[in-house]
């Protein structure tokens, strides 16, 4: 076709590419007539104009070959038992009647194997790529993100592939311009030979005017309160027509209604009337906004099922006759899929056509379950310097007794401590996020602060955060008893020791406040924790105290990359001379949880063996410098603290740690590595400690 009528048929391309663009457009003035197509040239004067074989077209400095030589040149020949298919009489053709197009912007070497050897590969056609025309509208590097050239880095298999490649690309770049508002944009992909051989792919854009937003039209119904629909679709006249903009004012609308009682309102599909007169284009958005309702009542539908709707009425946070909320609904389904119960779970609002006396239309929630697996094995492993290694391992059944009755056994074996536990835990007790939870131990200890064969039996009820809903405000509550047989310092000057038996009973309360950001990877906020433990020990005599704790953490974070976290904590046993409390109940310092760079227990006074005997008092302090890079991270840091045997902390003799890390992160938590010393180490102190676990060390 002459170049006119190819102009104009990428312009109808152009106008099909809008109407299949992010949305549909329709264009106001009609199209411009059609050109007057050239005259038919005699073959005589056809074949006068071509350039004779071996000779240089105008303006043109090197000899080019001929079609046929060219054909010839760059097709692979056949062999001579190939056979030739019979010659085709020519036919009247009007595009024939056009000038031909330039030969070095079409002709490419057509790369195939041959009829004898279909297995035969060719040699693959090497590129570069020239992007030209997106100047200062900013869509460049986007347009190589996607770019099926650029993608290809310069090499293709055969000559139609690169050909593919160039459509590709220029419907891409239509598609780019259109989304950003340049309706009139035409992209157009060349290919060019240099003399080397090799092929140039240029993509040309042309983004042509830049269309803004006319006249806004909502068809909808009246809604409570009046504009909620225009109101909540963030579009302005005047402002430029970017499809994702647009997309998420729609979007916008979609959560605002149901979050105000539209359970069932859609949005319909936009219509754009472009005007390229004026460059703008008016836009009509259809809305359904359905009943406004009010919640009533949860059913619940499927083949096994977890737990039935009664339960489900006690996870949820509406009350029946409640506006509806989509908020709230989502908020369920996120309850019960932190339950672990379900291996598939959905919440939808049901119909009813049923009035409500305010006005509003009942609305059901239907929550169709499937259970998944109750029963769940899960391990723990750990090292650190003065604890050894340890190993948990747990298995639980999280619904023996439904509803999200769980059974839980465990056993701890490491080096210095062994263990068995059971547990029984039911969540959301009779309330949201309220636990109960009764367990009995048995378990032995073998430090060098204490030896402890320890019974306990202990009950309580808590609200903790989990990885699903990380809570503001968490609290603990309740009463534990342990039988203790310890082997006791009776004179720390001699480090005689003797074994005791202690009952203790102690009434353990927990208050937490959380302002960071993630529970097992904080970058940001800080959190707040208070424990405080009324207590008594009955050997011989009975000795009530009261055991306390506050510990204070915060992260900032000074780049994307970069966070600085720091910790403080305090602690105290009051009302109780320090030999009245079992080794097992005294405060300790040191290891991976406390101050790094000393053994686990070993700060504060020590016996004549220099072996720790805990004290009544406590402080720490530390400072770590966390940077990541991808799924991995290093870390610095300082800490420091002191056991003391006094019941308030001094503050005085302060010991320092300091040490660097490593951390592998994945979705469950940060693999932690530390290795730390002792600054101005003294005698029978560690040289250094090792400390490797899951989760940040504060």
């Amino acid at each position: 076709m002459g170049s006119r009528q190819a102009k104009r048929v990428r312009r109808a391309l152009g106008l099909m590419m809008m109407a299949a663009s992010p949305f549909p457009l329709m264009a106001q003035t009609p199209p411009p007539p059609a050109q007057q197509e050239e005259p038919i040239l005699p073959d005589s004067e056809f074949e006068a104009r071509l350039p004779k074989a071996g000779e240089a077209p105008p303006n043109s400095s090197a000899p080019l070959p001929s079609i046929d030589e060219w054909i010839d040149q760059q097709m692979p020949q056949p062999s001579a038992a190939q056979e030739l298919p019979p010659a085709v009489e020519p036919q009247e053709n009007h595009e024939l009647a056009q000038p031909l197009p330039p030969l070095d912007s079409v002709q490419v070497p057509l790369q195939v194997a041959t009829d004898t050897n279909p297995d035969e590969k060719t040699e693959a056609v090497r590129y570069s790529v020239a992007i030209e025309g997106f100047g200062k509208i900013g869509l460049e590097d986007e347009f190589r993100g996607s770019s099926s050239l650029v993608g290809g880095k310069g090499k293709a298999d055969t000559a139609a592939m690169l050909q593919a490649r160039a459509h590709e690309d220029e419907a891409l770049a239509v598609r780019l311009l259109h989304s950003e508002g340049y309706y009139d944009a035409t992209a157009l992909a060349s290919l060019d030979q240099a003399g080397d051989g090799t092929l140039k792919a240029v993509v040309s854009v042309t983004p042509g005017k830049r269309y803004r937003i006319g006249d806004i039209v909502i068809h909808a119904g009246p809604t409570v309160p009046p504009g909620l629909i225009r109101d909540s679709l963030p579009l302005r006249t005047g402002d430029y027509i970017i499809a994702a903009a647009v997309e998420g004012a729609e979007a916008n609308v979609g959560v605002r209604l149901p979050e105000n009682g539209y359970a069932f309102a859609r949005v319909g599909q936009r219509d754009i009337l472009l005007d390229p007169a004026t460059a703008t284009g008016d836009y009509t958005l259809p809305v359904e906004t359905g009943p406004r309702g009010s919640f009533r009542g949860i059913t619940t539908t499927g083949g096994k099922q977890a737990f039935g709707a009664d339960h489900m009425k006690v996870i949820s946070r509406f009350r029946p006759g409640e506006l509806y909320d989509s908020r709230k609904v989502d908020d369920l389904r996120r309850a019960l899929v932190a339950t672990g119960l379900f291996s598939s779970i959905a919440v939808d609002p049901v119909h009813t056509s049923q009035p409500d006396p305010d006005g509003t239309e009942y609305v059901d929630l239907n929550v169709a379950q499937e259970a998944g697996k109750p029963r769940t094995l899960a391990g723990e492993l750990g090292y650190g310097t003065g604890q050894g290694f340890r190993a948990e391992g747990t298995w639980t059944h999280r619904n023996l007794f439904p509803p999200e009755g769980a059974v839980i056994a465990s056993i701890i074996a490491g080096t210095q401590e062994q263990g068995v536990s059971g547990t029984f835990r039911r969540s959301n007790a009779g309330r949201r996020d309220r636990t109960f939870q009764t367990g009995i131990s048995l378990n032995h200890q073998n430090y060098d602060a204490y030896e402890a064969y320890t019974a306990g039996l202990n009950v309580g009820w808590s609200r903790q955060s989990t990885p699903i809903f990380q809570k503001r405000w968490t609290y603990s509550y309740g009463a534990e008893v342990l039988l203790t047989n310890e082997q006791v310092v009776v004179d720390p000057a001699t480090a005689d020791k003797a074994r005791r038996t202690y009952f203790i009973g102690g009434l353990p309360v927990q208050l937490g406040y959380d302002r960071s950001n993630d529970l097992l990877n904080p970058t940001q906020g800080f959190r707040a924790n208070l424990r405080a433990e009324p207590e008594g020990s009955l050997h011989g005599s009975f000795s009530p105290y009261i055991r306390a704790t506050f510990g204070l953490t915060g992260y900032y974070p000074l780049s994307g990359a970069l966070v600085i976290a720091g910790r403080a904590r305090v602690g105290t046993i009051s009302g109780v001379a320090r030999d009245d409390v079992a080794p097992s109940r005294r405060i300790y310092a040191g290891g991976g949880g406390s101050v790094r760079g000393y053994g686990y227990q070993e700060l504060g006074p020590k016996d004549a063996n220099n072996d720790p005997i805990g004290g009544r008092s406590v402080n720490e302090f530390a400072v770590e410098g966390r940077y990541r890079f991808g799924d991995y991270g290093v870390v610095a840091f300082v800490d420091a603290g002191q056991v003391y045997e006094s019941s308030m902390p001094q503050f005085s003799n302060i010991r320092y740690g300091a040490g660097v890390g490593g951390r592998f992160y994945t979705n469950f938590g940060p693999f932690r590595a530390d290795i730390a010393m002792p600054i101005n180490r003294q005698p029978g102190e560690s040289k250094f400690a090792l400390y490797i676990g899951i989760g940040q060390a504060f």
